[in-house]
């Protein structure tokens, strides 16, 4: 070891790390992990298939921690901010157009992108409720 007082200098550890492997062996490779693919379903009306809409979808989107910069830690605590992990998620919304017409189990496929986050692979899925389903 060069300097026992220069050792929390040297070391990097950051547990964010998996991560950024992660996100470098899906844009090299291309593997894709269903377990990334973020879900919504979309309950819409005979109605509003049969003419489409816009509806708001919030996606997760994972970041760097803004407390601990992705160290996961401050100095020798654990960051509150993250609990360790180096990461932090905020909901982002966004508004999905329904084409008229849409059928019942139609998927949309997508990509939500951000400067400073990993892209987010989104799944919505339709289902049409029929009019027993009517309260």
């Amino acid at each position: 070891m060069p300097h026992e007082c220069f050792a929390d200098e040297i070391a990097i550890d950051f547990p964010s790390v998996g991560g950024v492997v992660d996100r470098m062996r899906d844009a090299f490779l291309g593997e894709v992990v269903e377990s990334d693919v973020h879900c919504a379903d979309v309950l819409l009306s005979k109605r509003e298939a049969s003419d489409g809409l816009v509806v708001p979808v919030e996606v997760p989107i994972r970041t760097t921690c803004p407390e601990c910069g992705g160290r996961g830690e401050t100095w020798t605590e654990p960051c509150e901010g993250c609990c360790g992990t180096g990461a932090s998620v905020f909901r982002h919304a966004v508004r999905v157009s329904v084409p008229a017409g849409v059928a019942d189990g139609a998927r949309f496929r997508f990509r939500v992108t951000s400067p400073d986050a990993a892209a987010v692979r989104v799944e919505v899925r339709v289902a049409i409720r029929s009019s027993a389903d009517l309260p």
